[in-house]
């Protein structure tokens, strides 16, 4: 029997999940933006690197049976289903609260804050931000470079399922960003399964 997550619009959620297990990420409504993160709390701390995981698998973003590599370059996750049109992102930084001032917002609700909200109930403080994996982000590059932001494609329902390569405390956040069409018209709510290792 797995477990069932919530995670509210423009929050994060931290959970465990052991060695095996699966992860299903599922956008209910369609066109929301889910950030993750990937931590190892053991005696040493690793997490997911996205720099690493594009340079060891030298693309943009991994295909189905590649793993998401940890600073140290060990697998952290392997993604196993991919049933989303996406595209998906591994460039950007997760929104911040600088974006939203620069945007004309100030205190508003941002995924670098929730991941540390997250962490701190954990009992991790972190002195930086890692960029997060972007599940369903539409910013890819065009020819010349240029990074556009464009609303998500994905449709209501649409998932990607991970399976750990470790034991590891995971952070989900459903972005926050309500003031450009990267979610579409309205930040939504990001679901999370956890399912026993197969």
């Amino acid at each position: 029997m797995g477990r069932h997550i919530v995670v509210p619009p423009q929050s994060g959620r931290a959970f465990r999940i052991r060695k095996g297990e699966l992860i299903r990420i599922i956008d209910p409504r369609g066109q929301q933006v889910a950030d993750l993160w990937a931590f190892v709390t053991g005696d040493t701390l690793d997490w997911l690197s996205t720099s690493n995981t594009r340079d060891i698998i030298e693309r943009l973003f991994p295909a189905v049976g590649e793993h998401f590599y940890g600073t140290t370059g060990e697998p952290l996750l392997t993604l196993v289903a991919n049933d989303s049109p996406g595209p998906h992102d591994m460039l950007f930084p997760a929104c911040n609260a600088a974006l939203y001032r620069r945007a004309g917002f100030n205190e508003h609700p941002s995924c670098q804050d929730n991941l540390h909200k997250a962490l701190a109930a954990e009992g991790i403080v972190l002195p930086f931000t890692p960029d997060p994996v972007d599940f369903f982000q539409n910013s890819l590059p065009t020819a010349d470079g240029t990074l556009l932001v464009d609303a998500s494609i994905n449709p209501p329902g649409g998932s990607v399922t991970l399976r750990a390569e470790r034991d590891l405390l995971i952070v989900v956040t459903a972005c926050s960003v309500d003031h450009h069409p990267t979610n579409g018209d309205a930040c939504t709510e990001i679901e999370v399964e956890l399912l026993p290792a197969a």
